[in-house]
């Protein structure tokens, strides 16, 4: 199960599997070459500088796409034959007004991004106020979706909420050092 700042791509047929609230996960194919793979994102890419080395970059939009790409084409995929499947984007979580428009945000940066590399988005399932269960299996490229009402299964957005509690908090941020 990918979870949020995660990405896979495969050309073994797996099946890859997420659930997204707010996030957008994002099916990304190369049908002729049988390489496929999939993110999960939760913010289209508000990275400060200072957090540049210390952050989970897949966690943003503008990274987790570059980088399934990128695996993507390290496997075999040719850029030209992409395509994409967005899925979520989902109003689930309670956020200020002051926070901005952070699902449509991610809807109109995963359009966005793909519209600008060339990469036709061949299906689509976002906004609304559920969450979804995805499968997909890299095989054959086809997406299973399962809607459901986050009220009554509110366990599956907890990292969600934990990361809305973190990325908005207000006060001093601890500096991390990533040694390498």
């Amino acid at each position: 199960m990918l979870t949020a700042g995660e990405y896979f791509a495969t050309q073994d047929g797996e099946v890859l599997y997420t659930v997204v609230g707010s996030c957008i996960a994002a099916c990304i194919y190369d049908k002729e070459r049988k390489v496929a793979g999939m993110n999960h994102f939760l913010l289209p890419g508000m990275v400060r500088p200072d957090e540049m080395l210390s952050c989970e970059l897949g966690r943003y939009g503008i990274f987790a796409m570059e980088l399934l790409i990128g695996e993507l084409i390290k496997l075999g995929a040719r850029r030209e034959g992409l395509q994409a499947k967005l899925f979520g984007a989902g109003n689930v979580l309670k956020f200020r007004s002051s926070d901005g428009d952070i699902t449509g945000s991610n809807i109109r940066f995963a359009k966005k991004f793909l519209e600008l590399e060339g990469i036709p988005t061949v299906k689509e399932d976002l906004g609304g106020k559920g969450g979804r269960k995805i499968l997909f299996f890299s095989d054959s490229n086809r997406v299973l979706l399962k809607r459901f009402d986050t009220q009554r299964e509110p366990r599956f957005f907890q990292d969600e909420q934990t990361y809305k509690k973190r990325i908005f908090q207000k006060g001093p941020e601890k500096s991390r050092v990533v040694l390498f």
